[in-house]
């Protein structure tokens, strides 16, 4: 099947040619699928955190929320060493 190439200003006038009920339709099914792919980066990023954690001893799962902001935040923070 050829495959046709829009811009997104061409997406979007497109849907608003569509009758009130189907825009709507359009617009959840391109909410649904990005909560889907929130959902997918969320579980990536929380194992990656649990792997760092790992490798400096420490158990994410068991942390409190607390403790995983300042662990977040001192691996954002290059002037300061993790696990302060």
């Amino acid at each position: 099947m050829p495959m046709l190439e829009l811009s997104e200003a061409q997406v979007v006038d497109l849907v608003k040619q569509l009758p009130p009920d189907k825009q709507r339709e359009a617009l959840l099914a391109l909410a649904e699928g990005a909560a889907r792919q929130r959902e997918e980066r969320m579980q990536f990023a929380a194992a990656q955190l649990r792997r760092v954690a790992a490798a400096r001893g420490l158990d994410w799962d068991k942390m409190s929320e607390e403790d995983r902001e300042a662990f977040v935040d001192d691996l954002l923070h290059e002037d300061r060493r993790c696990g302060k």
